[in-house]
């Protein structure tokens, strides 16, 4: 008889955790909101607003700005596409982090991670030059011993690189880290990666709430993450 995903999971042992940033540890839609909108009125088009902007989010700085480019005529050409990530850059180094909050539960679970003896990662789509500084005006850059952003890697997620990569920087197995995203995004990487992978309800998806069935658990908050890691854990001790 095979063993089913929760008992495997039980009998493993947590030994990292990489996370999301925006729409995971931090919401930070409306500074997103101003760049592109900024970026938008600078070249002669009507802005979006935060809620369709929304929608945007989740693969990256170039998607998002082709996004935000396209009109019912089609997809903004070479040219229009670099000016307009051009301008984002721009506005975005001003706006990246000013209305950054953090979601209920991130900084509690964080410290329940690191007491644990956890080293902790970053892993998002957003640029290096916008990954630091916003973990730094947020607060929360002691957390993380390590970081991969978009440009880290020569593929983004959905793809299972950059999950990869912080494993390795890590020092873990794929199979020892678990990650924690908003969208599937983030749980296909992690699944593709090998990882066990924990979705929050809350955040930026594109189409939708995430689908459960590629996740190992839906967790409230972060805190609440940190609790069934330690339950894993100590379980996993007591089986292995």
């Amino acid at each position: 008889m095979g063993v089913s995903k929760g008992e495997a999971t039980l009998k493993m042992q947590i030994r990292s955790v990489t996370f999301d940033l925006d729409g995971t540890l931090l919401d930070t839609i409306a500074d997103l909101a101003a760049a592109c909108d900024a970026m938008m009125i600078e070249l002669g088009y009507p802005p979006h607003g935060v809620e369709k902007v929304r929608r945007f989010v989740g693969k990256g700085m170039a998607v998002l700005v082709e996004r935000c480019l396209t009109t019912p005529a089609g997809r903004p050409n070479a040219v229009l596409l670099a000016l307009g990530i051009a301008s984002f850059r721009r506005h975005y180094t001003a706006f990246n982090g000013r209305a950054a909050a953090e979601y209920a539960g991130v900084r509690e679970g964080l410290e329940a991670f690191r007491s644990l003896g956890l080293p902790l990662g970053v892993v998002t789509n957003k640029p290096t030059a916008f990954t630091g500084p916003l973990l730094e005006r947020a607060g929360l850059s002691d957390f993380f011993v390590v970081s991969v952003s978009g440009d880290t890697t020569a593929n983004k997620k959905p793809h299972p690189e950059p999950i990869l990569h912080a494993c390795t920087l890590l020092g873990v197995r794929p199979e020892e880290n678990l990650h924690i995203g908003d969208s599937d995004n983030d749980l296909l990487a992690a699944r593709a990666a090998g990882c066990l992978a924990f979705a929050v309800p809350y955040g930026y998806t594109e189409a939708g709430p995430v689908d459960t069935a590629n996740c190992d658990a839906l967790v409230s908050t972060l805190l609440e993450a940190a609790r069934r890691v330690a339950d894993i854990n100590k379980t996993s001790l007591h089986t292995s």
